[in-house]
């Protein structure tokens, strides 16, 4: 199932953000810590592949993204919803 992200909600932790989705992503709370962790699963093993992403959280229809301090949320945001875009 594709998701369209309904909104970016900022976090304390300027290196997260909450992506909000029009569908529940996991009914369950689900973390991955890394790319390794998240390898069986495919929309987690989708978004490690991108630059930058360190880790995630799924739970009902939000999706939290972890970016490493380098990579710019402007450079990211887009790739993050092409991704959910084509799942």
């Amino acid at each position: 199932m594709a998701y369209r992200v309904v909104e970016i909600q900022p976090t304390p932790n300027p290196n997260a953000a909450k992506f909000i989705l029009d569908g529940r992503i996991s009914e369950q709370p689900v973390s991955f810590f890394n790319a390794a962790a998240a390898k069986d699963h495919p929309i987690a093993s989708q978004l490690f592949s991108l630059n930058g992403v360190t880790s995630l959280l799924l739970l009902g229809d939000f999706l939290t993204v972890n970016k490493s301090p380098s990579v710019k949320w402007a450079d990211l945001t887009k790739k993050v919803e092409q991704v959910l875009g084509k799942v």
